[in-house]
């Protein structure tokens, strides 16, 4: 499927996110936001690689840096803001909220996508804007940083984890717990935490568009 891609920046609080938001030149059916993990940015190959295949099913994307180039400095240096849930969260709050604002993508749901500790900043942001946010998936993430907020998630949340990611597998399964609506933990065999393995992406890819394209249209735009 053809798609347009436009540079953008996001107004949150007192600065601006630079995004890449995608667009299906057919029309989009719902919008994936997507939430980078640790020292990563929205120019992550393997989320790029996730949004390619979410194009092929009518899904517009927003791949969006959290932090501003003078935090990720710090960050690359202390590896301390990458774990800043609460200042992860409320800026993809602020993407939302933009969304909902941009013509282009006003009258349609929203996806999350989180991976590492952006997966637990997604849970966080469902949990504040439910009724924009049917659905969430989390490619490898520490759901579990979400904390007291995953019992208020209502999004219908996809939890894909790599088979010999013991650790992420143990996190994940106290997230499922805990969390408020419909919850599914898939392990993807074999997998290590990146999903670097042959065919491991593309699991992960296929499952979270098949996620986001069953849930998403059929939520409709919020009023």
């Amino acid at each position: 499927m053809e798609t347009e891609t436009t540079e953008t920046a996001i107004p949150a609080g007192d600065v601006e996110l630079a995004a890449d938001l995608v667009t299906p030149t057919e029309g989009a059916v719902g919008v994936v936001l997507f939430a980078h993990g640790s020292g990563s940015s929205r120019r992550s190959p393997r989320n790029v690689a996730v949004a390619r295949v979410l194009h092929r099913h009518a899904l517009a994307t927003v791949l969006v840096d959290l932090l501003t180039p003078e935090e990720n400095r710090v960050d690359q240096e202390t590896a301390e803001l990458r774990f800043d849930i609460a200042r992860l969260a409320a800026r993809l709050v602020s993407a939302i909220d933009w969304l909902r604002r941009s013509p282009d993508t006003a009258a349609l749901p929203v996806g999350l996508f989180g991976a590492s500790t952006g997966a637990a900043a997604a849970l966080v942001a469902a949990a504040e804007r439910p009724e924009h946010v049917p659905a969430v998936v989390s490619r490898g993430g520490r759901a579990d940083l979400a904390g007291p907020a995953l019992s208020r998630v209502r999004a219908a949340t996809l939890l894909l984890v790599g088979g010999r990611d013991e650790q992420v597998i143990q996190f994940n399964q106290q997230a499922r717990d805990a969390l408020g609506g419909e919850v599914e933990l898939r392990i993807i065999p074999d997998a290590t935490h990146l999903f670097p393995e042959p065919g491991a992406l593309e699991q992960v890819s296929d499952q979270a568009a098949d996620w986001f394209a069953e849930r998403l249209p059929s939520f409709g735009a919020a009023p």
